[in-house]
């Protein structure tokens, strides 16, 4: 009974999921691209009208059988590069991504050096005397001053 259940749910699933690759991508796509009318949030997430009518319209091109990339070209030439949720890795866009890489190359460069220089050998012969220093003349002042 249970294996039953299970093979005919497995049958939905199977039934109900796409045949290729392009089908199905237009909630995929709402959840990629920026919204142009909630600055920081992702399409499928504002709740502004505007937002949902431009839903619903990449729904109806989905369904009219427009391809994913004819689409996204669209509302890119209508909203702009704002609808990405990261820059192109081309251009001054490129800086986006080679900033960190950079800042994280220089802090692994100072962490080096100063593991060499915390380690080197100039370092470890120095005198390690860090015991009380026994000085004569300042015990006899000290003491002068402790009998007044």
């Amino acid at each position: 009974m249970k294996r039953a259940a299970l093979l005919a749910g497995l049958a939905v699933l199977l039934l109900a999921a796409p045949t290729s690759a392009e089908e199905g991508w237009g909630y995929e796509l709402a959840g990629d691209l920026m919204s142009p009318y909630c600055p920081g949030r992702a399409l499928s997430e504002c709740p502004s009208p505007k937002a949902g009518q431009l839903r619903e319209w990449i729904l109806d091109q989905e369904e009219a059988g427009r391809s994913r990339t004819e689409v996204e070209d669209q509302l890119y030439g209508r909203f702009g590069e704002q609808l990405r949720q990261a820059p192109k890795a081309e251009g001054v866009g490129l800086v986006a991504y080679a900033i960190p890489l950079v800042v994280f190359a220089l802090g692994g460069l100072l962490v080096t050096l100063f593991l060499r220089r915390a380690n080197s050998p100039a370092l470890a012969t120095a005198p390690q005397n860090f015991g009380p220093v026994h000085d004569e003349e300042l015990e006899r002042i000290l003491d002068e001053e402790l009998r007044e």
